[in-house]
């Protein structure tokens, strides 16, 4: 058992286990910090501790029934420390105490500290600058403005001469929108950490309430960075989030460690963290418990692709805890410029709709996903497995003959393409409706998909439903892995018990293999 350092700052760290299990130890553990016990009976891969004190050295141990792993470390120094108390903040929940934190990110030089102390501090939205290190203290609680007029409009597009500046997104197309709580844009070497919380207080405003109207603009995301680079979130908690909890939007080197993320499962739209158009990616230790997708990875509809073709690449997502959305990892579906070097590993989906879901559909754009590796993932009570669906249906033109068509069209520039994906190492029990739904198009088959040493089982009480959310399929229950125009299926080493029918059902599979 070895432990690795994520993160550290002058107040707290994120320490990550390397062992073998998803999320959770097989053993339960306690956590000396230079000879004290601060967890006790910890089971969690991925752990921090907080209130470190600056330029200290500690020793730390961790301690199974069986085993011991330690590190040693020196917490950085602290020039300039700014309480946002000091610039005029009250933290009572009832003053507006925007202009005040704004005031100390403004101030907070490059080797200083914004720093939040306990509090309910009710804000508009806050703006990022290059620089800039946030600490959100215990018991420190941003709390969003629940009316819709103080927030500003960051307009889709500003177009010069020649190009176009992309500020607002919604939905894969350059709309306005309001401005986030946390809004960052063009900004780098930005840190918000901590184990205070942001509430956005989506369940108290207007933003659930007829969610796909547009009242002056599109809601606003509970974070929102567009065009950063080197940002590092760690330790908080973001619930009631608008829309979209977290969306970095054509953004580089970017850092989730050890985040609670959690809204209503009824909440409409509520994702959790959706990269799109990102590269250099890593949400470790992060647990979702959300009202749609837990991580939605996106990268714009056909006019983003077409006008700032990017793809998102270079993703990991590790050690992380996902719960009650309606998939777990998710491309899509604004995935028009693509995606590539996704891996997922030692994970843990708990009761979502799906575990892996790949919506896509024609009109969707040329630019394929490929290299998606899931290893080492388990799930529990998930009604769909695995689903790939390049038949998604929503969207006002989502039932349209083009899209729903199972004869082949012709391929063009909004025909999707989908390349290799690979499944090891999973145990999915209790499972509800279907372990596996694979479905291409007749005029861009899915490339490849390997399934191996995968243990399926379904629940007694198995639910009836459709698997995927295309138009004219049936429902069904307890399905096993359904194959429908895939170039190639390699499955080694799969069991699956307690399905209805076969196990395995082939439908225009040009090459199977069996080992």
């Amino acid at each position: 058992m070895k432990l690795k350092i994520l993160f550290l700052s002058a107040f707290n760290i994120t320490i990550e286990i390397e062992n073998n299990t998803p999320f959770y130890t097989k053993e339960t553990y306690e956590v000396f910090l230079n000879g004290e016990v601060l967890i006790a009976g910890g089971n969690k891969n991925v752990f921090s501790l907080a209130e470190l004190k600056p330029n200290k050295n500690y020793h730390l141990l961790l301690k199974t029934d069986n085993q011991e792993a330690e590190l040693s470390f020196q917490t950085p120094e602290v020039k300039y420390l700014l309480s946002v108390k000091a610039f005029k903040a009250k933290g009572d929940g009832i003053t507006d105490d925007t202009l005040s934190i704004q005031a100390a990110i403004a101030a907070c030089p490059k080797d200083g500290i914004i720093y939040v102390p306990e509090g309910k501090y009710l804000v508009k939205s806050l703006f990022l600058k290059s620089n800039l290190k946030i600490y959100l203290s215990k018991d420190a609680k941003l709390i969003g403005s629940i009316n819709r007029d103080d927030y500003a409009i960051l307009p889709g597009v500003i177009k010069s001469r020649d190009d176009e500046l992309v500020l607002g997104s919604w939905e894969g197309n350059p709309l306005d929108i309001y401005t986030s709580l946390i809004t960052g844009i063009n900004v780098e070497n930005v840190m918000i950490f901590g184990e205070g919380e942001i509430d956005c207080s989506g369940n108290l405003g207007p933003w659930w309430l007829e969610p796909k109207k547009k009242f002056g603009a599109y809601r606003p995301r509970g974070i929102f960075l567009n065009a950063c680079k080197r940002v590092l979130v760690q330790g908080i908690s973001l619930r009631n989030s608008p829309s979209w909890s977290i969306h970095p939007f054509y953004s580089d080197d970017l850092s989730f460690y050890d985040l609670k993320i959690l809204n209503p499962e009824d909440a409409a739209n509520t994702d959790g963290l959706n990269p799109e158009s990102c590269r250099n990616v890593e949400i470790i230790g992060v647990h979702f418990s959300v009202g749609d997708d837990c991580i939605a990875i996106k990268s714009g509809k056909i006019y983003m692709a077409k006008k700032h073709y990017r793809p998102t690449s270079n993703l990991v997502i590790r050690n992380c805890l996902m719960e009650k959305g309606h998939g777990a990892v998710v491309f899509g579906s604004e995935i028009s410029g693509g995606a590539e070097n996704v891996t997922v590993s030692k994970c843990a989906f708990i009761e979502t709709d799906r575990g892996l879901r790949i919506k896509t559909r024609r009109g969707r754009g040329n630019k394929a996903i490929n290299n998606v590796k899931f290893d080492n993932i388990y799930m529990r009570g998930v009604k769909n497995a695995f689903v790939i669906n390049m038949f998604y249906f929503c969207d006002p033109d989502g039932k349209t003959e083009y899209v729903y068509s199972k004869k082949p069209l012709p391929v063009d520039e909004r025909t999707p393409a989908l390349g290799s994906f690979h499944f090891r190492n999973i145990v999915a029990e209790e499972t509800k409706i279907s372990a596996g739904f694979f479905y291409g198009l007749p005029e861009s088959a899915i490339a490849e998909v390997v399934l191996e040493d995968i243990k399926m089982s379904f629940s007694e009480e198995a639910e009836s439903g459709k698997p995927a959310m295309m138009s004219f399929i049936e429902d069904y229950s307890k399905l096993g892995f359904y194959f429908n125009n895939v170039q190639k299926v390699r499955v080694k080493n799969v069991t699956i018990t307690g399905q209805n029918g076969e196990k395995f059902c082939f439908e225009n599979v040009t090459e199977i293999i069996k080992e």
